[in-house]
């Protein structure tokens, strides 16, 4: 496979060798799955919908590990299991996948919030309980690393024309339902978004896996981090089971 660190921001990630015959690359391209010796046959029979949830969710991983300029579409074929062609026929480029990564992040974010919202309208909770509601719906997230990883990695991505584009627009889309649909004043979403950032920071850090370190300001800061989540975070990241002390509720 080849070196896609200069190709891809040009969206040029699988341009052929001259080396290959134009029939060895259509056939290449033409297959949807890599074939195994196990199931060949049910890999073939997967839709292109499916296919493309599950080239995205690898995406999503792929890229909230390595940014946007570290990963490749090599990396994201094998962490989905099928070839690099069927990723670039599907989506074009390296960017246009990174896109689709980031609007689908968007989306499962602001379907949680709105979530949350109508919760705490269905219970008629305070400006506090809701904030305090939606806060942990966005910890829950971290179920899904990549969604919370890949947006870090989208916005600040701010200097990329396309990309920081599409960021941009999502972030105020974010800033705009704290304002308009869950009633924040500008400093409360600043604090609530600043909370967030710090979230997502310490997971891109490996911060977490620390969390028995010895050095007691680190667990310290991790539990008034992620407060009642910090079970869920560590458990999840970490695959451990047992539970950890908090410094806040």
């Amino acid at each position: 496979m080849s070196d896609e660190s200069g190709q891809e921001r040009s969206g040029l990630a699988t341009a052929p060798s001259t080396e290959r015959s134009s029939a060895q690359e259509a056939s290449t391209a033409a297959q949807p799955t890599e074939a195994t010796s196990e199931t060949p046959a049910k890999q073939e029979r997967v839709s292109s919908a499916v296919r493309r949830e599950q080239i995205l969710a690898a995406a999503s991983r792929v890229f909230g590990e390595r940014g946007y300029v570290g990963a490749t579409t090599d990396q994201v074929a094998r962490e989905a299991g099928i070839s690099q062609p069927y990723v670039v026929r599907m989506f074009g480029s390296k960017e246009n996948l990174f896109v689709a990564v980031l609007e689908g992040a968007l989306v499962k974010l602001l379907d949680a919030f709105n979530g949350a919202l109508a919760d705490a309208r269905r219970k008629g909770e305070t400006r506090d309980e809701t904030m305090g509601r939606m806060g942990a719906a966005y910890a829950d997230l971290i179920k899904d690393r990549g969604i919370l990883l890949s947006l870090m990695q989208a916005f600040i991505s701010g200097h990329e024309p396309v990309i920081g584009e599409h960021a941009r627009a999502g972030f105020m889309k974010i800033y705009t339902l704290l304002r308009n649909e869950a009633g924040m004043d500008p400093d409360q979403i600043v604090d609530f978004l600043a909370h967030g950032m710090l979230f997502n920071v310490l997971i891109a850090m490996h911060m977490v896996d620390e969390h028995d370190s010895d050095d007691p300001c680190i667990p310290e800061l991790l539990a008034h981090t992620f407060r009642t989540k910090l079970d869920i975070v560590v458990n999840t990241i970490t695959g451990s089971d047992g539970s950890h002390s908090r410094a806040t509720a």
